[in-house]
């Protein structure tokens, strides 16, 4: 019985397993296929005008990894169902083997049940018991046997529609295996269909190689000279940038000396002020320091007496007369320790005039300077440019695939062309517009040769340049904002709609990838 159950549970436990990662595949697939409809919309729309385009082939192969990856995921599944087949047939061998064995022992009862079934038998047995306590006994056994005649019957029922009902679960997960090998077979005709689709582009490419070869280095050199416009532009922004800031600094520093002079005067003042008061506190401060030590030497002298008067009046008999020089030393005393108390107080009071007049003198000095500084114009420290600070969270300049990357990448078609790029390229689509990335001030806005434009945005010591723009949609020294549109990508020489997008660090071009989110 518990190795029944472990069966059932095993059986429950892999189901459920089973249901949920088929789930997230067929889920997974869904999505994936959403993809690639995409990418199918997008290149039925750039098929006249960019067949012969990376950004095309790029598509093409994308759309291929996603199919094979949907094919995969088919395989995965496919093997789930394979091993459900598998358990249920188990199962099913388990439920009828103990479907036979509880056919096989409800024929023995009803055997049993026959040769013992007549109603003269039944009567027989119960009349022949020796007394009624015994004949109630043989009636209720008699109604037990019956009911373990039906539990049994109920069971058969019950092991039957088991059976059937895995039997249905099995033909089920088949027919379902069945669907997924027709739609597994339309996958690997497609999959085959599209790898026959990106060989044909890749011959055509290569039928082409000369042509796009030549266009292609063209741009290469077009890029050169636009890549020495934007140093020169970028040389010239630091030269001016380092002309100004050191101008400012000169200011600065003049400013800050005129600003000092002038703090120099008014602390003389407040100090020449704070002098004589702290003289006159000094003075009022020793004063009061003499009169305390009069004061506390007269209590002494006033205790000491008393001491001895009441010592005298303790020795000899007491008469009115020492009774009143006794309570006249005692008030003598207490006004002569008044009096020290008033002049200690005195001298306290007086060293924290003289401590509140220093602090007061410093204070007035510290807000002297800040006043002349202010007055003078002398500015704070200047903020820094946070850019660094959101390194790998800015936003692309444009949606759309990554063709080429940062530095020196082989063609992936041309083996015999090694690209510099000082950026990467971003293929758009068309109507597509370049935005900025972060705030900043527009630097430049450079015509090439080929009729397009690029705008460079200066960020402290960082630039971003956007580059193959048909139209702009800022002007020189314009203050924009993260996603501010600058201007509409232009078409490629290959029909594509590129932007060419890079960030330098003063003059050194860095790996745009490294600071865009993507």
């Amino acid at each position: 019985m518990i190795k029944k159950f472990s069966f059932l549970i095993g059986i429950l436990l892999f189901s459920l397993h089973s249901g949920q990662k088929k789930e997230q595949l067929q889920t997974q697939n869904a999505e994936l296929k959403k993809q690639i409809a995409q990418i199918n919309s997008d290149l039925a729309k750039t098929r006249n005008e960019s067949k012969l385009s990376l950004s095309y082939l790029n598509s093409v192969n994308e759309k291929l990894a996603l199919r094979e990856k949907v094919y995969t995921n088919t395989q995965k599944e496919k093997r789930f169902i394979e091993d459900e087949i598998y358990l249920r047939q188990l199962e099913i061998n388990r439920q009828n083997r103990e479907l036979a064995v509880l056919r096989k022992n409800y024929a023995q009862v009803l055997v049993n049940a026959y040769k013992n079934n007549g109603v003269q038998n039944k009567v027989t047995f119960i009349l022949s018991s020796k007394n009624f306590g015994e004949a109630l006994r043989r009636v209720q056994y008699l109604k037990q046997y019956s009911d373990y005649q039906d539990k049994k019957a109920a069971e058969i029922t019950n092991a039957a529609i088991l059976l059937k009902n895995t039997v249905a679960l099995k033909q089920k997960s088949a027919n379902e295996k069945q669907n997924l090998l027709v739609n597994q077979q339309k996958d690997l005709t497609t999959i085959n269909a599209e790898k026959a689709q990106k060989a044909q582009l890749v011959a055509e490419f290569k039928n082409n190689e000369t042509k796009l070869s030549a266009e292609l280095k063209q741009k290469q050199t077009q890029s050169k000279v636009l890549e020495g416009q934007i140093r020169a532009i970028i040389s010239e922004e630091i030269r001016i940038a380092k002309a100004e800031a050191e101008a400012k600094r000169k200011a600065e520093a003049e400013k800050i000396r005129l600003a000092k002079i002038a703090a120099d005067r008014e602390k003389a003042r407040i100090e020449a002020v704070a002098k004589a008061k702290a003289d006159a506190l000094e003075r009022e401060r020793k004063l009061a320091e003499a009169e305390a030590k009069k004061a506390s030497e007269l209590a002494l002298k006033r205790a000491e007496e008393e001491r001895k008067r009441t010592e005298d009046a303790a020795k000899s008999e007491a008469n009115a007369r020492d009774e009143a020089r006794k309570v006249a030393a005692k008030q003598a005393s207490d006004e002569a320790a008044a009096k020290s108390r008033i002049a200690a107080n005195r001298v306290a009071a007086a060293k924290a005039a003289e401590a509140a007049l220093e602090k007061k003198t410093t204070d007035d000095k510290k807000a002297a300077e800040t006043k002349a500084m202010t007055n003078y114009g002398v500015s704070g420290p200047a903020a820094g440019n946070n850019i660094t600070a959101n390194k790998g969270r800015l936003a692309m300049p444009a949606s759309g695939s990554i063709t080429h990357r940062f530095g020196r990448q082989p063609h992936p078609i041309f083996k015999n062309i090694v690209e510099e790029n000082n950026g990467i390229k971003i293929s758009a689509g068309k109507g597509s517009s370049a935005r900025a990335v972060f705030p900043g001030i527009v630097s430049s806005i450079t015509p090439s040769s080929d009729g397009t434009k690029t705008v460079i945005i200066k960020h402290g010591e960082y630039f971003t340049i956007y580059s193959n723009l048909s139209t702009n949609a800022v002007s020189k020294g314009q203050q924009v904002s993260a996603g501010t549109a600058v201007g509409n990508i232009a078409q490629d020489f290959d029909g594509s709609y590129t932007l060419d997008f890079q960030i330098w660090n003063g003059t050194t071009p860095v790996d745009p990838l490294g600071w865009v989110s993507y």
